[in-house]
C-alpha cells in the first residue's frame, strides 16, 4: 500500500509555550508531500521530522491568524537558500495574496523559484486541488475570520496483479498495465482468461480531514462523513465552554460529537489551549463520546 502519513509539526494554539509549537502538519500521500498550515517555527520542525524539503509541492493555509501562517515567509526564504527550483503552490484565503507578495518582494531577492498563489473561497465546499492521485477539498468552518479546513482524498488505485496467475499464463510484463486497467488475457491456444482471475481488489481509497480553527458546527459531519482520520481542534474542555463560544473554538467533547456523527475511523485532537498542562483531560472528555480518539503531539506520525 502506498504511504499516506500525517506528521504533526505543531498542535498548540496561539499563545506560545515550551511544550507545543503552533499549528502545522505535513501529509505524505503517495508520491507527494503537502503542508497544512505553517506557523512560526514550522521549518525547524520540518527538519526534525526528516521529510525532504524538496518534495513539498503545495501548502494549504486555513486562515490568517498568525499561529497558522507566520512561518510561511521564513520557509519560503529558506527554500530559496537551499536552491529550490520547483514551483511552490500556496492555497489560502484570498486576503493572503497581496500580503505574501509584499513580504516576498521585501525580504527575498533572486528567490530562484516561482510562488504560485491560489485563492481559496472559504465559504464553499469545493475541490481546490486535483491531480492523478488525490483531490483536496475546502471545508467551510466558522471562526472569527474567514476560515476553511481541508479534506484530502486519495483516488481509487488500480487492482493488484495475482502474481501466480501471471507466472502460470506466462503473461509478459508489457501487458500488466493493460490487465490492471481491465483487460482479459488470451493464451496462445485461444483461451480467454477473464480479468477477474488475474487481479485482486485494489486497496480502498483513504481520506484525511483537517478542521481547525472552528466553533462546533452541527452539520460539519455531513462533509467529513466516513473519513479515515479526522483532525478537529479541541482548544478547550467543557470547563471553558464559554470561552470556546466567545472565541469561536471547540471543546474536545464537541470534536468527538463531529467524529461520532460522521462515523470516522479515528479522531485526532489538537490546537490545545496553553491553560492545559495535561491534555489527558481533553482526551478523556472526547473518549466519553467517541472512543477512538487520540491526542496529537509534536513529531507524532499517524498512518491513514
Amino acid at each position: 500500500m502506498e504511504p499516506f502519513k500525517v506528521h504533526i509539526l505543531g498542535c498548540g494554539s496561539a499563545l506560545p509555550t515550551l511544550k507545543h509549537y503552533a499549528s502545522s502538519q505535513v501529509v505524505e500521500v503517495r508520491d507527494k508531500v503537502i503542508m497544512l498550515d505553517c506557523a512560526e517555527g514550522t521549518q525547524m520542525q520540518l527538519r526534525r521530522c526528516h521529510v525532504r524539503f524538496t518534495k513539498m509541492s503545495h501548502v494549504f493555509i486555513t486562515h490568517l491568524h498568525g499561529d497558522h501562517c507566520f512561518g510561511l515567509i521564513g520557509m519560503i526564504s529558506t527554500f530559496g537558500l537551499l536552491g529550490r527550483t520547483a514551483t511552490l503552490h500556496i492555497h489560502a484565503p484570498e486576503q493572503l495574496g497581496p500580503i505574501l507578495q509584499g513580504q516576498i518582494d521585501f525580504f527575498t531577492h533572486d528567490l530562484g523559484y516561482e510562488i504560485e498563489f491560489h485563492p481559496v473561497d472559504t465559504t464553499r465546499h469545493a475541490v481546490v486541488f486535483e491531480d492523478r492521485s488525490i483531490t483536496v477539498e475546502s471545508i467551510p468552518l466558522q471562526h472569527r475570520m474567514p476560515t476553511c479546513g481541508y479534506l484530502i482524498r486519495e483516488k481509487q488505485g488500480l487492482p493488484h496483479i495475482r502474481r501466480e496467475m501471471i507466472d502460470f499464463y506466462k503473461i509478459p510484463t508489457s501487458q500488466i498495465n493493460n490487465i490492471k486497467n481491465g483487460a482479459d488475457w488470451t493464451t496462445e491456444d485461444g483461451e480467454v482468461v477473464p480479468n477477474s482471475r488475474l487481479v485482486k481488489s485494489a486497496d480502498p481509497a483513504r481520506s484525511y480531514a483537517y478542521c481547525t480553527d472552528t466553533k462546533y458546527i452541527p452539520t460539519l459531519h455531513e462533509i467529513v462523513k466516513g473519513v479515515d482520520i479526522l483532525y478537529h481542534e479541541s482548544t478547550y474542555g467543557e470547563d471553558y465552554i464559554q470561552q470556546a463560544e466567545k472565541y469561536h473554538h471547540s471543546t474536545a467533547r464537541q470534536a468527538a460529537m463531529v467524529a461520532r456523527d460522521a462515523g470516522v475511523g479515528k479522531l485526532l485532537l489538537g490546537h490545545y489551549s496553553s491553560r492545559y498542562e495535561d491534555e489527558n483531560v481533553l482526551l478523556n472528555e472526547a473518549k466519553e463520546v467517541f472512543e477512538n480518539s487520540f491526542l496529537t503531539s509534536e513529531m507524532a506520525v499517524f498512518d491513514v
